[in-house]
């Protein structure tokens, strides 16, 4: 499929209230120029209602986040992703408290109960995937948590890599999108979908999110591999707020958009 950009939702969750504000939210982003959305973080909406704003608005859903509870839920799960015509979804982390971190099995645990979920979903046409922050990258008896969840995860496990999250922890993320592109099995991509961020360094010596071209992060890097890596969705977001978020999102599809994406 051609490369698609998608708004990440998160990015507006204070304007996705409602079923009203959703649409309304969703219009915006249409008419902006971005064709598809990452559903996450919206107020309660009947899962017809949010298929049907959807293709009243000519979106597509790329992707979704959803909590392990929902996955577990396999039933509604699957129902749910039907109804959007949505294919992919991914989990917003594992977040182990400081000292379960600094203990590899606590990650090969959540890896080896993750991946069959991953396994009984996939199974039935719903591939799921697994969100970074920045503490995946911690050093775990001489090894990074990230690491050990992609060596320990079943290969139908995809990575919605973020590139912001990956570099706040020092971490390279053209280097990590080459890596876990190299994991590819029987041509499908372990990276179908991204989440593209950028960061900047304050006066104060501090990281902070900014709209993708406007900070730091080599970009013709990143999207190169992220080419070799077969990515197909390009999902851009800010989460921590500090700006308009519908003109962040109106810079990152510009920015992206002079970099070659479409």
């Amino acid at each position: 499929m051609a490369t698609v950009i998608g708004a990440q939702l998160y990015t507006v969750r204070n304007f996705t209230k409602t079923p009203a504000d959703v649409a309304k939210t969703f219009r915006r982003l249409r008419e902006m120029g971005y064709g598809a959305v990452q559903v996450s973080a919206l107020g309660p909406i009947d899962t017809a209602e949010l298929a049907k704003i959807l293709r009243d608005e000519g979106l597509t859903c790329a992707v979704t986040h959803v909590s392990l509870d929902m996955m577990r839920d396999t039933n509604k799960c699957l129902d749910y992703h039907q109804a959007i015509g949505c294919k992919y979804t991914a989990v917003g982390g594992f977040f182990p408290s400081v000292e379960e971190a600094a203990d590899p099995k606590n990650w090969e645990r959540f890896a080896s109960e993750f991946s069959a979920i991953a396994r009984v979903l996939g199974a039935k046409g719903l591939s799921v995937g697994y969100h970074n922050h920045s503490h995946e990258l911690v050093q775990v008896d001489h090894r990074r948590g990230y690491e050990i969840l992609l060596e320990k995860s079943d290969p139908s496990v995809w990575f919605e890599l973020d590139t912001y999250w990956i570099a706040h922890a020092g971490g390279d993320p053209a280097a990590w999108i080459d890596r876990i592109g190299a994991t590819v099995k029987a041509g499908s991509s372990r990276l179908p979908c991204i989440h593209v961020k950028d960061m900047l360094i304050t006066a104060e010596r501090k990281q902070k999110m900014c709209e993708v071209g406007s900070g730091n992060l080599n970009w013709p890097r990143v999207l190169d591999a992220a080419k070799r890596a077969k990515v197909e969705w390009y999902l851009v977001e800010r989460d921590d707020g500090d700006m308009d978020p519908f003109e962040s999102l109106r810079i990152s599809l510009q920015n992206l958009k002079a970099m070659g994406l479409r």
